[in-house]
């Protein structure tokens, strides 16, 4: 079994680095895709992805383990596969125009920072406009965000920078996680179930 991983905006390959190993652990062979939303745009980024995908799998099963941004490219690259992965799996997935996006897309920094990509988050028609994925799918939403008078969200569960709710999609089973929304994927937990997952489809059906 192969897992492509695919971290979040701001953040590199390594971010990825702890969830990989304990995959490895487990038999699961990762292969990280890197980009850069400064630097990289829309279309350019789901046709590598797509062409990354197919160079490290080679039509053995695999899975697609996005964070963030990464689910989002997730989500554009599904409808172009000839060879579908087993199972996607969401890390604090933005799956509307978040309010953290909205608040910060005409910002001048946060354009620079964020280039094509980051303008396309806070974009409702092209986040409402995105494939839910076809193939079965889990959704880790972060919980530790601050809640409170103090709080951006109010007493809405977060992860900092989005919403439990800003993370779902319609007939998506999804678990809360005890994480804030950069650190999500070095929870245990969150590899465990991937794997516990993984272990369970691979079983044969006894007749």
């Amino acid at each position: 079994m192969h897992a492509i991983l695919i971290h979040g905006m701001g953040r590199t390959p390594t971010s990825m680095l702890i969830l990989a190993i304990r995959l490895r652990t487990a038999g699961i062979h990762p292969h990280f895709f890197a980009y850069s939303a400064a630097f990289e745009g829309w279309n350019a980024c789901v046709n590598r992805l797509e062409k990354f995908i197919n160079r490290h799998t080679r039509n053995h099963d695999f899975i697609i383990i996005g964070h963030s941004l990464g689910t989002v490219l997730t989500r554009g690259v599904l409808p172009k596969l000839t060879y579908k992965p087993r199972a996607c799996f969401f890390l604090a997935p933005p799956t509307k125009a978040c309010a953290a996006a909205q608040q910060c897309a005409p910002l001048r920094l946060y354009k620079l920072l964020t280039g094509e990509m980051g303008q396309l988050l806070a974009n409702p028609h092209f986040m409402d406009a995105l494939p839910t994925p076809d193939v079965p799918t889990n959704i880790y939403s972060g919980i530790n965000g601050l809640r409170g008078r103090h709080s951006p969200f109010g007493e809405q569960l977060n992860d900092g920078v989005l919403t439990v709710e800003e993370t779902l999609l319609p007939n998506i089973p999804y678990e809360t996680i005890p994480a804030v929304h950069t650190f999500i994927m070095n929870k245990k937990v969150v590899a465990e179930d991937i794997i516990k997952l993984i272990n369970t489809a691979r079983q044969p059906v006894k007749i």
